[in-house]
């Protein structure tokens, strides 16, 4: 299997991001490096081939840079996701929660039909590969507080001030 990637570079971001032809599979931490990609990769998918080819993630860096300048609430690229059945469960519920809300992992849960199951929704949240664009970022804990992100909290703070949603007391929940 082919996998494109490419070293994404906008103001104070760097993101490695990588797709296969149906669509982006992997958007790493900031100002991570290409071998996370690689350690990810011999774990979900050992036959992949990397290309270094950025043309071929256009749209998805043209989208990641428009929201990262604050000008894009919705993702429309495609998503390539590997995971188990459960880890996609949690990753399409991800993917429901809009631009500037937050939810808690109870919820999460409860989004897909196994409301006890919080702390495996946990660690399907922190095995997401796709960052940003699967918005775990998104997601705090019961209490209000930021929880633990794959990027670190410092990116999840960032990424919630990015959508004004950084100051928890303003947060919005649905």
């Amino acid at each position: 299997m082919d996998i494109y990637w490419t070293n994404f570079r906008h103001r104070d971001w760097q993101l490695v991001v990588a797709a296969t032809a149906k669509g982006i599979c992997y958007i790493g931490p900031d100002q991570s490096a290409f071998e996370e990609l690689v350690e990810w990769l011999k774990k979900r998918m050992p036959e992949a081939v990397c290309h270094e080819t950025p043309e071929k993630l256009t749209l998805c860096t043209k989208e990641l840079a428009a929201y990262l300048d604050g000008s894009l609430n919705e993702f429309s690229m495609p998503v390539d996701l590997y995971g188990t059945p459960f880890q996609q469960d949690v990753w399409n519920a991800l993917q429901q929660i809009p631009y500037g809300v937050t939810k808690n992992y109870a919820e999460i849960a409860e989004s897909i039909g196994r409301p006890s199951a919080v702390r495996a929704v946990g660690g399907a949240i922190g095995a997401n590969p796709i960052l940003i664009a699967v918005p775990c970022h998104r997601v705090i804990g019961k209490n209000g507080k930021l929880t633990g992100f794959r990027g670190g909290l410092n990116m999840k703070k960032k990424l919630l001030e990015l959508e004004e949603a950084g100051d928890l007391s303003c947060m919005v929940k649905s």
